[in-house]
């Protein structure tokens, strides 16, 4: 697959919760991505502002088809890189 080589950015804080929990998910699981924390970068968090109607929405993953996802839970990781639920 030609996407293989393509990042997946993931713009978010080392203060939330949920950029952490989406940070580990992609370590977990071997997903390559390029982390950008917005309150270091002023353009990364202008873009997160605009793509998120002036909300500074993080996580916000961009995947290299342009396609987003914005404070995913684990199931919506899950399903968007075609892993199965960890049965517990």
């Amino acid at each position: 697959m030609s996407d293989e080589n393509k990042e997946i950015v993931v713009y978010g804080t080392a203060w939330c919760g949920q950029s952490r929990h989406t940070k580990q998910f992609l370590i977990q699981h071997d997903i390559p991505f390029k982390w950008v924390d917005i309150d270091l970068d002023r353009a990364a968090r202008d873009y997160v502002e605009q793509v998120n109607h002036g909300y500074r929405s993080v996580p916000t993953l961009v995947f290299p088809d342009g396609s987003l996802l914005v404070e995913p839970s684990e199931r919506e990781l899950l399903a968007k890189f075609g892993l199965s639920q960890p049965s517990h």
